[in-house]
């Protein structure tokens, strides 16, 4: 800015926007979380809120790409740079490179006054010039950091993800496929709800949205495996959507989400152990499905998420569900269940679009952590069950240390007579356009492919006759 050029006026929502933008990459806080929290004690609403969440994830999302920007323009590293200057650039190239709404010049003076205030006086200067020549150069630049996503290195760069998950996802998808879904995963997630259907039924509550101006609609006919009682949400939500969430009567859930509980089938007056609950969505989804009749046992170790599993089951009307805080490997369990639900802790891969942060806390040492924990946690599901008891196995995510190899261990042990013999049952021959490439016995739904959430799912069975300790 000139000399004498009065100070520009941040907006709330690029107040709020570079406020969660440092909470996540300087605190660890959670993107989604802190957005949330602060939105709601800053009062913004309607358009304004919206804006701030566009720029928050975007920026959250885009820091591989803008990274790499950032080290074309300054000539350094950005981990040199200042945390505050370093926010400022993420979110001012987040405008310039991917949000066409913004002028330009609003972009740069706005990400110069807010390194100003955060206390990067003195590197204003820099990333004024920064941004600057960013919109000098921006088809060049464009060109060469978003037009070749030829290789895993130069994918990461162009669709913004750690340079080793586009390496696995080469190595266990092909170029072509790596390439699909990476760039699916900084597209709007699809907005899908579950109706309650102890409390109402679709056609009422489709007419009632369409009525108050939401756009709402059924899945499309002849995707395998969808709910009969899930919608989909385009545009704008408004109050109508919150109002009937509140109400008891909707449940934001996605598609893939929805289709773990189409393949655990649960039937009115059965017992069924849903294994690691938390937030409770598929709880509630098994308990009305079964009518409220039998019961499903809800085990969460988080207390607060299992707070919110019980809460799920009150705001849905539920009677038949338990909530039981303990740590799902490690309590005791008698055996007897006719359905056992492991949707285990993940990587969360198969749900980058919705989760902007995730991407960037998530590592292979990570995920060998987690496949620790479900391969104690699939062994312990199988030991519960009933004889001719169904075990379903979903995460959300796209990796084989997580999903097909957890199956072929689970597998390998019960020939061992380590595990309680059980058999996969073919879910791929009745959707075979969902079937995993690399197990197609089971499911891999994919976001390019299918518009939902990654989920992977494996429906197993123990024999008939199979002594359960």
């Amino acid at each position: 800015m000139s000399a004498g050029r009065p100070a520009a006026v941040i907006s709330p929502a690029r107040a709020l926007a570079f406020e969660a933008v440092r909470a996540t990459f300087e605190d660890g806080a959670f993107t989604e979380r802190t957005f949330r929290e602060s939105a709601d004690e800053r009062g913004l609403a309607g358009r304004e809120r919206a804006q701030a969440q566009r720029l928050v994830y975007g920026a959250v999302q885009r820091r591989g790409t803008s990274d790499a920007a950032i080290e074309r323009l300054a000539e350094r590293s950005p981990r040199l740079l200042d945390p505050p200057l370093l926010a400022a650039l993420r979110l001012g190239l987040y405008e310039l490179l991917f949000a066409d709404a913004t002028p330009d010049h609003a972009a740069v003076d706005q990400a110069v006054e807010l390194a100003k205030r955060a206390g990067a006086a003195h590197a204003a200067g820099l990333v004024n010039a920064i941004l600057r020549r960013a919109t000098r150069q921006r088809d060049e630049l464009t060109a060469s950091l978003l037009g070749d996503d030829s290789t895993p290195e130069l994918a990461a760069v162009a669709h913004s993800v750690p340079p080793w998950l586009a390496r696995m996802w080469w190595r266990e998808l092909g170029p072509d496929g790596a390439r699909s879904l990476l760039a699916t995963c900084n597209e709007p997630a699809e907005v899908a709800m579950r109706v309650n259907t102890l409390a109402t039924d679709r056609e009422a509550v489709l007419a009632g949205l369409r009525e108050a101006g939401v756009e709402a609609r059924p899945p499309q006919a002849g995707w395998p495996l969808d709910a009969p009682e899930e919608i989909v949400v385009a545009g704008r939500i408004g109050a109508a959507v919150p109002d009937r969430i509140a109400a008891g009567e909707l449940t934001p859930q996605s598609r893939g989400s929805a289709a773990v509980v189409e393949a655990l089938d649960p039937r009115p007056g059965e017992q069924i152990l849903d294994l690691c609950a938390g937030p409770g969505i598929k709880t509630g989804q098994i308990a009305a499905r079964m009518g409220d009749r039998g019961e499903t046992i809800s085990v969460e170790l988080d207390p607060g998420r299992a707070a919110e599993v019980a809460e799920q089951a009150r705001r849905l009307g539920l009677r038949s569900v338990t909530v039981v805080e303990a740590d799902a490997a490690e309590m005791e369990l008698a055996p007897g269940f006719d359905r056992v639900l492991v949707d285990a802790p993940c990587s969360n891969l198969g749900a980058l679009a919705a989760r902007p942060d995730a991407r960037w806390r998530k590592s292979p040492q990570a995920i060998e952590r987690l496949a620790d924990l479900q391969g104690r946690l699939l062994r312990r599901a199988a030991g519960v069950l009933r004889p001719g008891g169904v075990l379903v196995y979903a995460t959300c995510t796209i990796s084989r240390r997580e999903n097909e190899d957890q199956v072929a261990a689970l597998l390998e042990a019960a020939s061992a007579g380590e595990a309680s013999p059980l058999a996969v049952e073919d879910l791929g021959a009745g959707a075979p356009t969902l079937a995993s490439p690399l197990d197609p016995r089971c499911l891999q739904l994919r976001p390019d492919r299918d518009c939902t959430t990654g989920f992977f799912i494996c429906r197993l069975r123990t024999h008939p006759g199979s002594e359960q300790g």
